[in-house]
């Protein structure tokens, strides 16, 4: 039995929210900010044997502890009226040599938690993630929803700062939701729950560094503080999201002038123009060695006894 459970409680209304790592951690951050603050009773978990490899041991008294796997947890929190259940895991399914998970585990994954949450009454299951476009570092990023239904749709628009994937103005409302946050809606709809992915923008440029995108994980928590009636508190969010803008900042500003004047149009343009070919390999390049530069500083810092971003 992959699943254990540690508590049988009796949920009212339940709908759960889940999540994985991805670009920037967006959708990560913003479920597990929410489940913290909630103070969320863990109730479970996926046992690892099926799914993952060791990272490491643990060893103590020179004599070997235990294995360290990825954990893949259940919580859930009773708000007297309509409950919710959260699902978190530490690494994605489907083989280390991959950020994205694929193949069979991934599926039979994505079902042990549907299954888990239709145990528990769930009608709806949330996903979220990161929306790679054509934002600007500077905007708030917005959340972009797509669902398994046009009902959904419908309700989901009347929330501040959302719109759907055929709002976006990208790719004419087509698209791809890589990893379990898409294998998570098609399964759960599959099953006969309602399915919704809530995605943080991050712009195009930023969505390979290394570092936590939580500007966007803000955004993406806003919008379920309204979805639940929640006065969500963002302060860590806040403070994280102000250092890694100072990062960002400080990269912007080394921008020559006209792949500056080509990326600022998208603080104004409805449909700002494309960067260029050969402005995107400019980026490429200087990012990597920007990137560069902070893993030395922190390496040094870190020798000092100092701990820079």
């Amino acid at each position: 039995m992959s699943v254990v459970m540690y508590r049988e409680p009796q949920l009212e209304n339940p709908e759960m929210l889940c999540s994985w790592p991805g670009i920037g951690n967006i959708g990560l951050i913003a479920v597990d900010t929410l489940r913290g603050q909630l103070k969320a009773r863990e109730l479970g978990q996926i046992e690892p044997w099926d799914y993952f490899e060791p990272h490491k041991v643990f060893i103590q008294k020179g004599m070997l502890e235990e294995l360290w796997f990825p954990r893949s947890r259940f919580f859930y929190h009773e708000r007297g009226e309509k409950d919710l259940l959260f699902f978190t895991g530490e690494e994605q399914p489907g083989g280390r040599e991959k950020v994205y998970a694929y193949g069979e585990k991934a599926y039979r994954m994505a079902e042990n938690v549907v299954e888990v949450a239709r145990k528990h009454g769930c009608r709806r299951i949330y996903t979220s993630g990161a929306c790679v476009s054509m934002t600007h570092h500077q905007v708030k990023p917005r959340v972009v929803a797509v669902t398994s239904s046009e009902k959904l749709n419908r309700e989901l628009k009347r929330y501040p700062n959302l719109v759907t994937m055929s709002e976006l103005g990208e790719g004419g409302g087509e698209g791809v939701i890589t990893g379990m946050n898409g294998l998570m809606l098609a399964v759960a709809k599959k099953k006969g729950l309602e399915a919704v992915c809530l995605m943080g923008e991050i712009p195009d440029w930023l969505a390979r560094v290394p570092f936590p995108y939580t500007k966007a994980s803000k955004s993406v928590l806003e919008v379920f503080g309204s979805i639940f009636g929640l006065d969500t508190r963002p302060g860590l969010l806040d403070r994280q999201s102000a250092e890694v803008d100072r990062v960002i900042e400080s990269f912007y500003e080394k921008f020559p002038e006209e792949v500056k004047e080509i990326y600022d149009q998208r603080k104004t343009e409805a449909k700002p123009v494309p960067i260029s070919e050969k402005e995107a390999e400019w980026m490429k390049e200087n990012l990597d060695e920007f990137l560069k530069s902070l893993t030395d500083e922190q390496e040094k810092g870190d020798d000092n006894g100092d701990r820079p971003i």
